[in-house]
């Protein structure tokens, strides 16, 4: 599963790159304001653009030589971000024209030896593009200057296919809700080889412990102080026959803690880590399971959709408190609902207690993850949840669901034709998933897609003569 290329976006503050980045995602997903320096951390988010996957970073303002300590890290987050970035984006306000520090910026990027895109930003008209100063951002010899206006969407899709078209960024397969479910299920058989395992979880708790214990080495640093582990690491272990690719990444904090260089180079390490994995096992500090980054970094997996598999480490500090795995189980549904589907293990690394299990439910995980069903079963299944519990009248009349196929997997995919599927309630689709869910004993993220079906088109008058 490769990454997606990441596109960052740079420049001296106040030009309008969060309102790009927010142009280009189609939320608002960076804060805009008015006021130089709003940005402080770098905003990350995914952008599928006509069938090509990216992704966007957007990066605090910079002035290369500002004394100032929080300019000082706005400038290293974007240094950080340049680094990791396939291609940048400088971000440059066209009406104002040149300035000593779009130069300093430039000057900068240029020994990064990435593509490089200029955008001359809050460009609302023709004639406003006219009058701006475009010359002088040539001089900087980044090839085409792109006359944009984030505000207003002009020129931002010619500046994104440039971009796309330097990096030769390939078409991504139709999404699975563009496929045609069919007898045969998939086209392809499910992928095999290795395993790739991301071991992920906030600092200090336990990520390269438990990676050692898994190597039956001393391969990593370790130390209570949080944030030693600056980059994600691959190891191979080979484990009952299977080989697994297991990379330990750097902890993840909240934006607002990232302040030091090493913990603002962890966070896209840690995240493209999760792209390329197919298990990532989330480590939870059995002292404090379930706190809000916890939560939020538990969404990240299930939102990228990969197997998940829960780890509460330190249980042996926990076992001498009195907790009972039983009480943190449920306690931990409660906090985590939207992952009660992944399992939990219960884990001391330090001690080495119940760590080859992690590699146990690993593979196990990774079965369900590639597994392809047999569409004859999957029909059975369809039919009897309806006798069981037909789905919801849509304005007194009956919604049928006709047949259900797998159209992808990892993770399993399932198209279901239905009539008026606009008319299906969340409430029903997740007793559908439930159902489903029991009948295969599945513990990993499963899709469902609601498709009216498609009538067939009776043949014109004449036609079989």
């Amino acid at each position: 599963m490769p990454a997606r290329p990441i596109i960052a976006l740079v420049g001296r503050p106040n030009v309008g790159k969060s309102t790009l980045f927010n142009r280009l995602v189609g939320r608002r997903a960076a804060i805009v304001e008015g006021v130089p320096g709003v940005t402080r951390d770098r905003n990350y988010a995914d952008l599928d653009w006509e069938g090509r996957a990216l992704s966007i970073v957007d990066t605090g303002g910079f002035e290369p030589d500002s004394p100032d300590r929080l300019m000082q890290q706005v400038r290293d987050q974007a240094q950080l971000a340049v680094d990791e970035a396939a291609a940048v984006i400088l971000v440059v306000d066209g009406r104002v024209g040149l300035t000593e520090v779009d130069r300093a910026v430039a000057d900068l990027l240029r020994r990064s030896g990435k593509p490089l895109f200029v955008a001359a930003n809050k460009l609302d008209s023709s004639p406003a593009e006219d009058e701006a100063p475009i010359a002088e951002f040539h001089a900087l010899g980044f090839g085409e200057v792109h006359a944009i206006s984030a505000e207003h969407a002009r020129g931002v899709a010619a500046l994104i296919e440039g971009v796309i078209g330097a990096l030769g960024v390939p078409r991504m397969p139709p999404p699975p809700e563009e496929a045609e479910p069919t007898e045969e299920g998939p086209a392809a058989g499910p992928p095999g080889g290795d395993i790739r395992l991301a071991i992920v979880g906030r600092p200090n708790v336990g990520k390269s412990t438990l990676v050692n214990a898994l190597l039956h080495e001393e391969r990593f640093v370790v130390s209570e102080v949080p944030g030693t582990t600056r980059d994600s690491i691959d190891s191979i272990v080979t484990y009952r026959g299977k080989r697994f690719v297991v990379t330990d990444t750097a902890g993840i904090r909240r934006k607002r803690s990232i302040a030091q260089k090493v913990e603002m180079y962890s966070v896209i390490r840690a995240m493209r880590s999760i792209d390329e994995a197919e298990v990532v096992a989330c480590l939870l500090d059995a002292g404090e399971a379930g706190v809000d980054q916890d939560a939020r970094l538990l969404g990240l997996v299930a939102e990228k959709a990969r197997a998940l598999l829960v780890v509460v480490n330190k249980w042996d500090l926990a076992e001498k408190e009195g907790a009972t795995q039983a009480w943190y189980r449920e306690e931990l549904s409660k906090r985590l609902p939207f992952v009660a589907w992944a399992p939990m293990l219960f884990v001391s690394a330090r001690e080495g207690r119940g760590v080859d299990r992690v590699l146990d439910q690993a593979a196990r995980l990774v079965e369900q993850y590639r597994a392809r069903f047999p569409t004859r079963e999957l029909n059975e299944l369809l039919e009897a949840i309806q006798v069981e519990h037909p789905a919801p009248l849509a304005r007194g009349r009956p919604v049928k669901l006709f047949y259900v196929a797998q159209v992808a997997y990892a993770p399993p995919t399932f198209v279901i034709q239905c009539s008026r599927p606009e008319a299906i309630g969340d409430a029903y689709r997740r007793f559908v998933e439930n159902r489903f869910r029991a009948a295969f004993g599945l513990e990993v993220p499963v899709r469902f897609v609601f498709k009216e079906r498609k009538r067939r088109r009776a043949p014109p008058r004449g036609a079989r003569r």
